[in-house]
């Protein structure tokens, strides 16, 4: 349970805001340098297989959304004079550096067996590190303020530098290490600039985290800690309380429909991913130098969002927000497609297409991160719901079911992706390089699986989210409740 003796808070400033959201520049980096360098690294510059990169990923993959719950559960239940979260964030960030580095810097002559043992060892080690940084990281964020509005702007520091994270992993790696060259015209084929591009991203991510650290820690008296008697738990017994809380958090019906919301939306979200660079080859036919732009717009579209959030929070409440920027995303996925299959959209090969695509994933990015944004404040609206209704001060628990959710059928939407390429029969291989070599009729439906098919599950995505209730005058009446429990439990220990 939360202390309830904890110290009124005072207002919080811009630079603790500052510097709690910079921390998440560090996931933005490491997120970065897995999406786009890493299973190219193993699998084109070492040659690995295919088969064994992909699942070393998926197993670190599923080894990371299992320790997220676990890593929320212990910092729930931690106690020491930094607080429930800091401790966490400062074990991290060395172990998170060093493993970040060795990933990328496999030794030389191993086998394919042995590459594949190093890339699953390491990829669990970088990401069981990111996972206890990032868990009571983001549930610290939930602890900061119990304002309703205050909560979105705490939220919109967080997605802002974790998307300008992913951004800085990008120019690092195109502009520092993996440019174009006379001996290397395409960069990402120096292997021996991947050791140096690890190191550099690692201290990036080591500073952003114990800047974050240091930057929230005198917040820490004025933060819930646990109280009554410590529990002495072994291994086996915090896996089963992890799994009870988990439970529990469920329980709650606010919560319960969100969950099951954000698990359609992070499947969209793993068939866009599986499927995003077959669309701009083959549907769209961008080139290299298109798909820099192409891929630049949304996290820039996503930062510029950031700064609105609270503003439509503020006027319209949080539920139309998520609410709008889901249905927002899932419009921006189909209304391309369908526009081209009409022969309503610029031809492949102009200025117009790339121009209008390049608007397109921008104002798709301004959309989708007021749902971002709102869902976080939302999930921390609930904790408070949780508390008044069963004493439990757990953040923790909460932010890493949601966390495990998106990670699990983020996976899980990876493999749909690559089924649904198997049943539309697309042709493989390197001969395959222009939208000539496939079928008109294959095309289409990559098209509309991308678009319409897959996109249209939001419509059950905002079903469930329309079953949330905790809007801003049940939240104020949740925080006047808990206020005087607080004070009722103070003086009666006095």
């Amino acid at each position: 349970m939360a202390d309830s003796s904890r110290r009124e808070r005072p207002k919080l400033t811009l630079a603790s805001k500052f510097a709690y959201g910079s921390g998440q520049a560090a996931e933005g980096l490491k997120n970065g340098a897995f999406g786009v360098f890493l299973f190219f690294y193993y699998n084109q510059v070492l040659a690995l297989s295919g088969t064994y990169a992909g699942l070393a990923v998926g197993i670190a993959l599923m080894f990371d959304a299992i320790t997220d719950p676990l890593a929320g559960s212990l910092s729930d239940n931690w106690r020491s004079k930094l607080g429930r979260r800091h401790p966490f964030m400062y074990w991290a960030a060395l172990p998170l550096a060093v493993a970040f580095y060795f990933l990328f810097s496999p030794p030389d002559g191993l086998s394919q067996f042995g590459l594949f043992l190093w890339l699953l060892i390491f990829a669990i080690l970088t990401r069981g590190a990111m996972t206890l940084y990032h868990v009571p990281h983001i549930a610290l964020g939930a602890e900061l303020s119990d304002d309703f509005d205050e909560r979105t702007t705490i939220v919109a520091f967080r997605q802002f530098f974790s998307t300008f994270g992913a951004l800085i992993a990008y120019f690092v790696g195109f502009a520092l290490y993996f440019y174009a060259s006379e001996d290397y015209p395409r960069g990402q084929f120096r292997a021996d600039a991947y050791s140096p591009f690890a190191l550099t991203l690692g201290f990036l991510m080591m500073g952003s985290i114990l800047y974050s650290a240091l930057g929230t820690r005198r917040q820490i008296p004025y933060l819930p800690q646990p109280r009554g008697e410590p529990e002495k738990v072994n291994a086996t017994q915090a896996v089963k309380r992890m799994g009870v809380e988990m439970a529990q958090a469920l329980q709650n019906r606010s919560f319960a429909w969100l969950f099951s919301g954000v698990l359609i939306v992070f499947m969209m979200v793993g068939v866009d991913g599986a499927l995003n660079l077959h669309m701009n080859t083959y549907f769209w036919e961008l080139s290299s130098k298109d798909n820099i732009a192409f891929f630049a717009a949304t996290p820039i579209g996503i930062m510029f969002g950031s700064f609105i959030a609270r503003s439509l929070n503020e006027k319209f409440d949080k539920k139309p927000s998520i609410v709008f920027g889901t249905a927002w995303w899932a419009l921006c996925q189909i209304v391309p497609v369908v526009l081209r299959l009409l022969d309503l959209f610029p031809e492949n090969g102009t200025d117009e297409l790339l121009y209008t695509l390049i608007v397109v994933k921008f104002l798709q990015g301004v959309g989708v991160v007021q749902a971002l944004i709102t869902f976080g404040s939302m999930v921390a609206d609930i904790v408070d719901e949780h508390e008044l209704n069963t004493g439990k001060r757990q953040e923790g628990i909460f932010f890493a079911s949601v966390s495990f959710s998106g990670k699990f059928t983020t996976g899980v939407g990876n493999v749909v992706g690559g089924i649904a390429l198997d049943l539309i029969s697309w042709p493989r291989g390197t001969a395959v390089q222009t939208a000539a070599d496939v079928p008109a009729d294959t095309l289409m439906w990559l098209g509309l699986i991308y678009g319409p098919i897959v996109s249209g599950f939001a419509v059950v995505c905002l079903y469930c989210y329309s079953k949330h209730r905790l809007d801003r005058h049940r939240h104020a009446e949740i925080v006047r409740e808990l206020a005087d429990r607080h004070a009722t439990e103070t003086r009666a220990s006095a």
